[in-house]
């Protein structure tokens, strides 16, 4: 297990060129990364979510533009390495091109589109609104990886600590913590015999570990009197076959990720999390990135579960369609429809979701998908149906 992720999340001001954050935050961050590798475990990245952008600056590209990579810059000054400027919503929709133009104009900026609101339901414009935002991050950023750095998000709330879905309700400075912890499926399912063994011993462990972890943040946060948020309990993987979540499934029992079987140990695992004794925020259920788990990359390329198979798994676990590599000439009604199937889902089931698409240019179905990037695995492109929800949309005028 290794902590993917310290975040914090807090309210941000953009005075001209600069960023002014909570100034207690540097040295909270010291003390972080400190007081984890004194208890052995590893701390991948630090991260800083601001309140939705659309509250900081006007509506305006340059103004957006500017906002982003300044604090990109102040951020990397203060120790982060990954930063999100949050979501744009139903009520600032004319905000979404310009969050394009900020994904482009950085790296390591983050953001997102909310398609739900709490009284109206699912709203169809965001929906189109973010499927032009994956269609620009395609076909404008090299190889489509911008999309690596954009979500569409439904009942998703503030605090979620992994990216992109983080961000800041607003109000005093919180942190919560991402873990990398799909080794803890690994290692219970390979010490155990029966399903039942396999489910107490990952509890066991899940619990175990998570208390070490709430141990240490709950100290930091009464040394720098910053709000604990909890843990995102989701056993995200690593990119090697040892931090697998895929493998975890194989070990258990089904002869392959996506064999008949696949959908009891998903809801298997999410039965465990929401049983785990501990402080949490966030997804805290069964995340499933094509792109960042070798084992259920090298499954993708052998065809043996498509996009529609990690919509029945969303149904049952958490999270949605996470770095799902797609045909580079996936169509903006398709991306429309994949969306709304994702928030529907949210939504009926009254369960955080979020969709990240990459539609790969010049890539089909079954071609190789490999990044140079430290968090990706290969994988496979993965094929789609060719057809959206067309009429669906024209029927709004979208």
């Amino acid at each position: 297990m290794e902590i993917r992720a310290v975040t914090v999340g807090t309210e941000v001001e953009h005075r001209g060129d600069a960023i002014v954050f909570d100034r207690r935050i540097p040295g909270f961050l010291d003390s972080a990364r400190l007081r984890f590798r004194e208890m052995g475990v590893a701390v991948q990245t630090a991260r800083i979510a601001s309140q939705p952008f659309p509250r900081v600056v006007p509506a305006d590209g340059d103004a957006v533009v500017g906002f982003a990579r300044a604090f990109e810059w102040g951020a990397g000054e203060a120790g982060f390495g990954f930063v999100s400027i949050g979501p744009a919503a139903r009520s600032t929709l004319q905000y979404v091109p310009h969050l394009a133009e900020a994904l482009l104009a950085t790296q390591h900026v983050f953001g997102t589109v909310i398609v739900d609101e709490p009284t109206d339901g699912l709203s169809l414009e965001s929906v189109a609104a973010a499927a032009d935002v994956i269609d620009a991050l395609a076909r404008r950023s090299a190889h489509g990886f911008a999309n690596q750095r954009f979500a569409v998000l439904a009942n998703c709330p503030a605090g979620i600590p992994f990216f992109p879905a983080g961000y800041h309700a607003g109000g005093p400075t919180t942190f919560s913590i991402a873990w990398q912890a799909a080794d803890l499926a690994l290692d219970a399912f390979e010490t155990s015999g029966s399903i039942g063994e396999a489910r107490q011993r990952l509890l066991e462990l899940v619990e175990r570990e998570g208390r070490r972890v709430a141990t240490t943040a709950t100290l930091l946060a009464e040394q720098h009197e910053i709000d604990f948020g909890g843990i995102d309990l989701s056993l995200a993987p690593g990119p090697d076959s040892a931090g697998s979540i895929g493998a975890a499934f194989e070990r258990l029992g089904v002869d392959a990720f996506g064999a008949p079987g696949t959908l009891f140990i998903a809801s298997l695992i999410t039965d465990v999390l929401r049983r785990a004794d501990l402080p949490r925020t966030g997804y805290s259920g069964l995340m499933l990135p094509v792109l960042e788990d070798v084992v259920l990359g090298r499954r993708a390329a052998e065809g043996t579960y498509t996009v529609n198979d990690l919509l029945l798994y969303s149904a049952v676990c958490g999270l949605g369609l996470d770095v799902v590599p797609l045909p580079g000439d996936t169509g903006i009604d398709e991306l429309r429809g994949l969306i709304l199937d994702v928030a529907t889902l949210a939504v009926r089931l009254d369960k955080p979701l979020s969709a990240r698409l990459m539609p790969l240019p010049g890539k089909h179905a079954g071609d190789p998908a490999t990044f140079d990037y430290t968090f990706f695995a290969p994988a496979a492109v993965l094929p789609v149906k060719g057809r959206g929800a067309t009429r669906l949309f024209t029927r709004e005028g979208l």
